[in-house]
């Protein structure tokens, strides 16, 4: 019992952080988080029934410029290796619904550097080739880059996006 009570109190201060660490944007406007300045955009509305139910479809634009002296870079290493923290900001918009494979969220993630890697190995034919494929190195985001997005929020007719800016690092 109070193993659990634990755990749900764990759970319940892990989440309200996330929450208090997240901030409102909407449409037009930049927010500076951490030496990242993040804007939001609202591209396109049109109004659509999912369901026999009438709804709001968005398309919706995300950027973040890196204005901060600070550079992001993960550099992979020589064996397989599972890269899956490799965004830095993520908008979630509140209200979406997710209704035909639409989005939830944008996550803005870093750049890839790809370097061309050169085997040899033989073909079907037996003969023995050189190839070239290109690998990914790194992930990197450099000061001054700027990295876009583009998803589609379908929300309850008559409302606009509810959007939360967080930080991932």
């Amino acid at each position: 019992m109070k193993n659990s009570i634990l755990l749900l109190f764990l759970f319940v201060f892990i989440h309200f952080g996330t929450i208090v660490r997240a901030q409102k944007i909407s449409d037009g406007q930049s927010l500076d988080i951490n030496g990242i300045n993040v804007t939001f955009s609202i591209l396109n509305k049109e109004s659509i029934e999912v369901g026999g139910k009438p709804f709001d479809r968005y398309k919706v634009s995300a950027s973040m410029k890196n204005t901060s002296d600070k550079s992001y870079n993960i550099r992979l290493s020589s064996f397989p290796q599972i890269v899956d923290n490799i965004g830095i900001v993520e908008l979630n918009c509140i209200n979406a619904t997710g209704a035909k494979l639409t989005s939830k969220k944008i996550q803005l993630k870093m750049k890839s550097q790809m370097i061309n890697v050169s085997y040899s190995a033989y073909d079907k034919s037996g003969k023995f080739t050189t190839y070239v494929i290109p690998v990914t190195g790194s992930y990197y985001f450099d000061p001054g880059d700027t990295i876009s997005d583009h998803a589609i929020f379908i929300v309850p007719q008559g409302e606009k996006p509810d959007i939360n800016v967080r930080s991932l690092n």
